[in-house]
């Protein structure tokens, strides 16, 4: 009887300990308050060229990033303009950051310089570069 309550508590521990630490892996983000993140959402494909002047607040808060789960980066940049899947469960979002012809109509992708976000396996953000180097 002790040693089944014991093997029962064992296993109990194999398979929930794992999915207790990776539900704890990432953070939600906290406020911005001189970022504005509707002015950014809005922006769709870059089109309107507000993104280009909401970067340097963006940059600033670069550190506070790494590390967001994947929803807290949709809740505060919003869905992004594309998304990669790369290997296994890591993925990349971008964000077009100047117009170019992806505003034209159909939405074609296109060479324009974008905000990109690497999500890790754990689905937290690992990496955050643009496709071309800013000026």
């Amino acid at each position: 009887m002790l040693a089944r309550r014991f093997y029962s508590c064992l296993l109990f521990s194999l398979f929930s300990a794992p999915t207790l630490f990776l539900g704890a892996c990432g953070h939600s983000l906290p406020d911005f308050p001189d970022f504005d993140a509707a002015a950014w959402q809005s922006d769709s494909f870059g089109c309107q060229n507000k993104r280009a002047g909401l970067l340097p607040i963006l940059e600033k808060h670069r550190a506070e990033l790494f590390g967001a789960r994947t929803n807290a980066i949709d809740a505060f940049l919003g869905h992004p303009d594309g998304a990669e899947l790369d290997e296994q469960t890591e993925k990349t979002y971008f964000y077009y950051i100047e117009s170019g012809p992806q505003c034209e109509r159909g939405h074609a992708r296109s060479a324009a310089n974008k905000l990109l976000i690497h999500f890790g396996a754990t689905g937290t953000v690992t990496e955050i570069h643009y496709e071309r180097p800013r000026k």
